[in-house]
């Protein structure tokens, strides 16, 4: 094939001229250095730490694209049918559906937004299917392991295509370079080296290492010997492992044939079998209920497919259909049920009443397993409060009896972070609205605080924080006639409609299991 004209004749005749090249352009891109910040923050959030389901929570909502997908998928394809109601918040997708399943969720729509929109689209299309295809056949390879950390096995089997997924993106002339040397029966490392002067894996390998990803989802990356591989000796190896099989199995599940055969499951088997304690039924199973997520992922992300990938698995010498059980069917559901885009011009959503009683659902099944942590129910009552009733920012202060401030422990919304750390105040009894509502321990809602009173009895930190809050609400937290903190949520409009008798008593459900949770603490 003839190069580019757009490549200088020197790059196109000197491939580690390509490579370098390349390199720096991975190592440079503003978007790219972006897109490689925002995978680490969430490769680095570990499932052992207290905090970290509160951390993935607000990661997520600080992205409102994010959100949404976060919570179709979780409505769709992760298993709907397991729990009665809608998932209406990330706190509840990540309780009812696993930390990790929505961590790799997220670093798999990172990828998706982020790479998808650019030239090319069907190059980059098969690209991102394959990384998604392989990383949910890793998360379910980790549900079955017992090995500890399994689920990096769903994160690094996601980046396996990256190089590939990069050039496809970035340099579709050199990707079209290659696929054509592998059409005329080049193996694809030997036409990358020969096209850009390094395989696919050495890139992801270096881009990598620029997101300051951690090592072992770098090694687990490597490739295997040839033949049937003997079960693991470290974790390290069985990560390899899967990764391995992931890559491959995604491939047999996109090949847009109409069926798997029996031969290509016995060539899977034959490599991984051992090793993985995988046999004829498992793989089968394995590979079904992948083609069935694969394609409902593909149509919700719109990466469309134009060939059929929800496969059926032949035997020899018959078909076989197999059919799933109820649990793995994505449920039928109205958009709204999920998440409403009816709203009053404050922002608060039509169906407050619904998203609020969903929320105490599952923070009563999340307190009645005993198995929770403090923080995590406490972030999916926040949460529910900010999401159900449409407000931009949310917090909860608690008393600091050292520093004799109240101080906000946790936040969610817009500039969460910065507003957390400066809204704080004294706890000296004054005639603002804050100190009012928890001496006198009454719910506040303010329709419109741009009034001459209202105005007139917010303290001077909070105008200065939040200048352009319009309506607001206080809830102090007292707790055996103590005065222990507030929840504070504030929107930029007016909100004429207010509370409802319904929502007020539901809100103080809510309020009541943020006390729980504080107790606890």
């Amino acid at each position: 094939m003839l190069a580019s004209p757009l490549t200088p004749l020197a790059e196109r005749n000197d491939p580690a001229r390509t490579r370098e090249r390349l390199l720096l352009k991975f190592r440079s891109d503003a978007d790219l250095l972006s897109l490689g910040i925002a995978i680490a923050r969430v490769v680095e959030l570990a499932s052992s730490e207290d905090e970290a389901a509160q951390n993935l929570t607000y990661y997520v909502l600080s992205d409102v694209a994010l959100t949404q997908k976060i919570l179709r998928l979780a409505n769709t394809v992760f298993y709907r049918n397991s729990c009665s109601t809608p998932v209406t918040t990330v706190s509840r997708a990540i309780f009812m559906l696993g930390f990790d399943t929505i961590k790799s969720c997220a670093l798999a729509l990172l990828l998706v937004d982020n790479l998808s929109n650019r030239r090319h689209a069907a190059f980059i299309r098969k690209e991102l299917v394959h990384s998604l295809c392989a990383s949910l056949i890793g998360r379910e390879l980790a549900r079955q392991s017992h090995m500890q950390g399994a689920e990096e096995a769903s994160i690094a089997a996601l980046f396996r295509n990256l190089g590939r997924l990069l050039i496809a993106s970035h340099e579709p002339e050199l990707f079209r370079e290659i696929m054509d040397l592998c059409d005329l029966g080049t193996s694809q490392a030997q036409a990358a080296i020969q096209v850009m002067g390094c395989s696919f894996d050495f890139l992801a390998e270096n881009v990598l290492r620029e997101w300051n990803i951690p090592e072992p989802l770098i090694h687990a990356l490597e490739p295997l010997p040839s033949g049937s591989l003997a079960v693991a000796k470290s974790r390290q190896e069985w990560m390899r492992q899967v990764v391995s099989l992931s890559a491959e199995a995604a491939q047999v599940v996109l090949a847009g044939q109409q069926s798997i055969s029996h031969a290509q499951i016995q060539t899977l088997l034959q490599r991984y079998g051992v090793a993985l304690h995988l046999d004829m039924d498992k793989m089968r199973a394995l590979l079904s209920l992948i083609g069935r997520e694969i394609g409902q992922v593909i149509k919700l992300l719109s990466l469309s497919q134009p060939s059929n990938i929800e496969p059926q698995i032949t035997s020899a010498p018959e078909i076989v259909q197999p059919s799933l059980p109820n649990v793995l069917k994505m449920a039928d559901m109205a958009a709204h049920e999920i998440h409403t885009d009816e709203r009053y011009p404050s922002g608060k959503p039509l169906n407050a009443r619904d998203l609020l009683l969903a929320g105490i659902q599952v923070a009563t099944q999340m307190m009645g397993t005993g198995k929770y942590k403090p923080s995590e129910l406490l972030t999916l009552v926040v949460e529910t409060l900010y999401s159900s009733l449409g407000f931009r920012f949310a917090t909860v202060c608690i008393k600091d009896k050292r520093s004799n401030m109240y101080r906000a422990v946790m936040a969610m919304g817009e500039q969460q972070a910065a507003r957390q750390n400066r809204f704080l105040f004294s706890t000296t009894p004054s005639n603002d609205m804050f100190h009012l509502a928890m001496e006198n321990n009454a719910d506040l809602v303010i329709a419109d605080a741009s009034t001459v009173k209202i105005r007139e009895l917010l303290p001077d930190w909070h105008k200065a924080l939040l200048a352009d809050a319009r309506s607001l609400m206080i809830l102090p937290i007292v707790i055996d006639k103590s005065q222990v903190g507030l929840f504070y949520a504030d929107r930029r409009e007016p909100a004429p409609e207010g509370v409802t008798s319904d929502e007020a008593a539901l809100i103080k459900t809510l309020m009541g299991q943020m006390v729980t949770a504080i107790q606890v603490r």
